[in-house]
């Protein structure tokens, strides 16, 4: 197997804000940033073993001030980069500091969170920043930046869709936005009775996405949220009634991850996780530990891409379900953050629970 293609690195732990479904507010409170001097160093290992890009994210990756020297150094050893960012310290001095050298020949794109048409909406998840990060994504657009948009959907803003994709792809003119999901851990956790989708709001945002993906094709994109589960249901429910099964994902078996076969991720404090949603799951730090040992070597490694190799009629909790043969369990981050092992379904996708919990039927008899 190869190296890893890219490293994710939560390069702070520090934030502007405090968005109500942060999966990494936990992680922010007792983790301390590692100084600039660790992280290049570690580049330099990151670019002996072949990693080809790097992501920046936080916390808020533009609030270290030296984040200019990090870039620098993912560019000195000859690497690619994107940021993830709120969106709100972009300003025409930041803008600016890009010209300099090869940092914005380097730069594959920067992402945006937008969960609102509006500041009534969008603030109610990410609080008192809507103006700033409208600011942000146009003065990105207006000077040409690589530049990508996720909408987190949550209760806040379920209805507020069809405004969202008219401000991103009519008024700001961006060619498509991705969407996923809130979901239940992090902040998220605390917050869920408001913030999280039921079943039954996550069947609205399926329908809302369909009706979007029809008025604007190949525009909305998706690899979690409700985008996502109404294909991979409709797959399910076709394999089950032609016994067609997709080419793009393996039915019957725990197979959903794919990420720890080409990328892991490092904490603020250089802890190293298989995702940055199994933060939990420390399988040593870059000031101590060979990245690639851990990467090849690691019993955790080793069992998330193991996974995929027990069948889903044995998982506990599945094994009289009439939809194991066609489900392969979903997000391993969520399973163990819900149900303690990684090794379970994650209950969020669970399709037995969203028909029962709907009442929808995809035309299936009883």
């Amino acid at each position: 197997m190869p190296p890893p293609k890219s490293v994710s690195i939560s390069i702070t732990g520090k934030c502007n804000l405090k968005c109500n479904y942060c999966f990494y507010a936990n992680e922010m409170v007792g983790l301390k940033d590692l100084p600039a001097a660790i992280w290049l160093k570690f580049f330099a290992k990151l670019a002996e073993i072949g990693i080809m890009d790097i992501s920046l994210t936080g916390g808020e990756a533009l609030l270290r001030p030296d984040i200019f020297d990090l870039i620098d150094g993912i560019i000195a050893n000859r690497m690619r980069y994107n940021i993830l960012s709120n969106g709100t310290l972009i300003d025409e001095k930041l803008i600016k500091k890009f010209e300099h050298g090869k940092r914005r020949l380097r730069l594959d794109y920067i992402q945006v969170s937008i969960d609102g048409s509006c500041a009534e909406i969008h603030n109610k998840s990410r609080p008192g920043s809507f103006a700033k990060a409208i600011r942000g994504l146009k003065l990105l657009k207006q000077t040409r930046f690589p530049v990508v948009v996720r909408v987190t959907i949550n209760r806040h803003n379920l209805n507020d869709m069809d405004n969202i994709a008219k401000l991103l792809l009519e008024d700001i003119g961006l060619k498509s936005f991705a969407t996923n999901e809130a979901m239940p851990i992090g902040s998220g956790c605390r917050s869920d009775a408001e913030i999280t989708l039921t079943s039954k709001q996550k069947m609205a945002a399926m329908a809302t996405i369909g009706r979007l993906q029809r008025r604007y094709p190949g525009r909305l994109q998706a690899q979690a949220g409700p985008q996502a589960k109404r294909k991979m249901y409709a797959e399910m429910v076709h394999a089950r009634r032609t016994g067609e099964k997709p080419l793009t994902w393996t039915m019957g078996y725990l197979s959903a991850c794919g990420c720890v076969f080409s990328k892991i991720d490092v904490l603020h404090d250089g802890s190293i996780v298989p995702c940055c949603m199994l933060p939990s799951l420390v399988l040593g730090n870059i000031c101590s530990d060979s990245l690639l040992d851990i990467w090849y070597h690691h019993p955790t490694m080793i069992a998330l891409r193991e996974r995929r190799n027990i069948p889903m009629n044995t998982v506990p909790g599945c094994e009289d379900c009439e939809w194991n043969q066609f489900c392969n369990g979903s997000c391993p981050g969520l399973a163990e953050q819900l149900t303690g092992d990684f090794n379970r379904a994650n209950p969020e996708d669970c399709f037995r629970n969203f028909l029962k919990e709907t009442g929808a039927s995809y035309g299936l008899r009883a």
